[in-house]
């Protein structure tokens, strides 16, 4: 199993708060998006990250060590809008068990 790191950036710096109502259903489509692969086991966790400085998305993915992050993370409906959402992608080199 192999870990990634992904960081969703807005469309602009003042994203979220200026969200349109085409980029809210987008967000919606994202969300459930994500939830299926989590439900599928591929996701640890995701959510947005309320940073002051600017407001960001992390999702952290476990997946088979045959399994690519891009192939996931291309067919993100954010992504797939082309309305300038990207995400950055980092391999995890340790994930630590939850203690019991």
């Amino acid at each position: 199993m192999r870990y990634f790191f992904c960081k969703l950036h807005g469309p602009r710096d003042t994203f979220p708060a200026d969200i349109t109502p085409e980029e809210t259903a987008l967000m919606k489509s994202h969300a459930d998006y994500w939830r299926e692969r989590m439900n599928q086991g591929y996701v640890v966790v995701f959510g947005p990250v309320m940073d002051p400085h600017a407001v960001y998305g992390i999702l952290v993915m476990q997946l088979p060590d045959d399994a690519a992050p891009e192939s996931l993370v291309n067919e993100d409906p954010v992504i797939k809008a082309e309305r300038g959402f990207r995400f950055d992608i980092h391999p995890m080199r340790a994930v630590l068990p939850q203690q019991a």
